[in-house]
């Protein structure tokens, strides 16, 4: 019998039926398997029992299951991403691979002393003395201008009353000697306000090295930190060995791990089995709480590993184990292709879901090098694009010429275009408009986030077809063509809540994703023909 703690043992009654997977998850993209889903469905319970734990629950964490073997025993293993409750160590969770909140660690201590560097910059930054500073410096500038400005006036005018008296025939001597006292006691003007602002910035100076010193051995000692925590994070993958954090970074483009790598669900997970002899089989990832404010989680819905943190780390950590190909890489492109339009200048095909539009990083031929096969004496040019996973009208140039002609309708938002898609939800709402800008978020690529501040203004103009058995189905006419942009006002709690049907990004998996661009309508740029292209739903 199986006595490790944090091993949850699955009844023979709950799991008899189910077949054990065969390869274990590809951890960027899955289908959770009903091993995993059980096991969700064990750890919310236990969650629902944690009554202490709600308030911080719902406000949103990432929690992970891990299915493994110990002898004859198939259990799971259950984490929880960042720390839960103001520590790591819970019992029914593993631990984390290095505990940053032990008291006994380096962490704490160092973490107060960068904190009292943080409370001292604060301090100066609003202490009395320099506000008053910087409130005498602002002062003393204004009032050197105004009074330096009045006195040029006087002087303009003492100018024009010196040439009428000339004119008269006054002594030009005196006239002389009052025009020179005039630049002279301008002179002394500058030079006195110059004088009085030179020391209060000489002392707002002292001031401003206090801070910067202060922000430099902050910066310093976070460094240092940062680096020790890292190297305290060793990573141990299916055969045994180990890497610490700044060794997998080592070669990655980003060079050096970023904040809160290793404190994820999934390392967590793979460190406690590969220590304790538990053969992983299957793991998954899903969201408690509510939503974050700019990305997109649901509430119980499964979602792949994030991309900055985790794809170094799991990369090595499953390294050892019989994993399941990229199903992304595994997809095949059709010898058929089905050309919608055609001329001298622009082609439209259909395009299938699960294909590349142009070639990217995966390892598969895309759409674009296929067209250029099909029209080898033509410049094959994509105009705009679809997502891999997305189906329809795509539309593509024959030449330089034509695609820029093309590319400037898409920019003045000359082109309409109608999407169909189902969503898992029912939109109350027969019309209307979403108006979210949009982000790459930078830590999950290829994922998208809302944010108002930094965010690309993106527009879609929605109406409802269909009502049924809890889904919707409906019309996008987007205004701007930002990556993901359909996903994602579909999803977010600030557009219409309801993820596209197979969403495996923003919503749930499917056997696709339910989204297909029906129709595209423009000008043509050539000979000024309306043209129409369309594909019919295939869903």
């Amino acid at each position: 019998m199986c006595n490790i703690s944090r091993f949850h043992k699955f009844s023979l009654d709950e799991i008899k039926g189910i077949t054990l997977p065969e390869l274990f998850t590809f951890p960027f993209y899955y289908e959770p398997h009903p091993l995993c889903v059980l096991a969700a469905k064990h750890l919310r319970s236990y969650l629902n029992t944690r009554h202490d734990w709600n308030k911080e629950l719902s406000q949103g964490k990432m929690m992970g299951v891990l299915v493994v073997r110990h002898d004859e025993e198939i259990g799971f293993l259950a984490a929880f991403s960042g720390n839960l409750a103001h520590g790591n160590n819970h019992e029914y969770f593993v631990p984390a691979v290095y505990d940053l909140l032990s008291l006994d660690g380096f962490f704490p201590p160092e973490e107060a002393e960068i904190s009292e560097i943080n409370h001292k910059i604060k301090a100066e930054e609003n202490s009395p003395h320099r506000q008053s500073l910087i409130s005498q410096l602002s002062e003393a500038s204004a009032n050197a201008m105004v009074e330096i400005d009045a006195y040029r006036e006087l002087m303009q005018q003492s100018k024009i009353n010196r040439d009428n008296l000339r004119r008269e025939g006054a002594d030009a001597t005196s006239l002389i000697a009052e025009s020179q006292f005039q630049k002279a006691e301008l002179r002394r003007i500058r030079s006195r306000w110059n004088t009085h602002i030179d020391s209060l910035k000489s002392q707002l100076t002292e001031s401003d090295k206090k801070i910067n010193d202060w922000k430099a051995e902050r910066k310093q000692r976070s460094q240092a930190l940062q680096q020790r925590i890292f190297r305290n994070f060793v990573m141990l993958n299916a055969r045994g060995e180990s890497r610490d954090l700044c060794e997998i970074f080592e070669n990655t483009p980003q060079g050096l791990p970023p904040a809160g790598a290793g404190e994820c669900a999934a390392p967590k997970l793979l460190q406690y089995a590969y220590i304790n002899n538990l053969k992983p089989l299957a793991m998954a990832e899903f969201w408690v709480g509510r939503s974050p404010k700019e990305e997109i989680r649901h509430d119980g819905h499964f979602y792949p590993s994030c991309k900055a943190k985790c794809e170094p780390i799991l990369n090595w950590m499953l390294q050892g184990l019989n994993v399941e190909p990229n199903p992304l890489e595994a997809t095949t492109l059709s010898t058929s292709i089905e050309v919608l339009y055609e001329d001298k200048w622009i082609v439209a095909v259909n395009k299938p879901e699960g294909i590349l539009s142009v070639p990217g990083k995966l390892a598969i031929e895309s759409l674009q090098e296929r067209l250029q096969h099909l029209f080898p004496l033509d410049e094959i040019l994509v105009v705009h694009r679809l997502d891999m996973a997305t189906s329809g009208v795509l539309l593509f140039a024959k030449s330089h010429d034509a695609h820029k002609a093309l590319q400037a309708l898409f920019e003045s938002r000359k082109v309409k275009k109608q999407y169909v898609a189902i969503l898992d939800g029912i939109i109350r709402f027969d019309n209307g408009k979403i108006d979210l800008p949009l982000i790459l978020n930078p830590n999950d690529r290829p994922r998208q986030m809302v944010n108002k501040t930094h965010g690309k203004q993106a527009i879609t103009h929605f109406e409802v077809i269909e009502r049924k058995n809890g889904k919707t189905r409906i019309h996008f006419f987007p205004e701007t063509g930002r990556t993901h942009q359909l996903r994602v006002h579909a999803s977010h709690p600030e557009g219409l809540n309801a993820p596209i049907k197979g969403d495996t990004l923003y919503g749930t998996h499917a056997s696709r994703l339910y989204l297909h661009a029906q129709s595209i309508e423009f000008t043509h740029p050539i000979t000024q023909q309306e043209v129409k292209i369309t594909s019919p739903c295939p869903f």
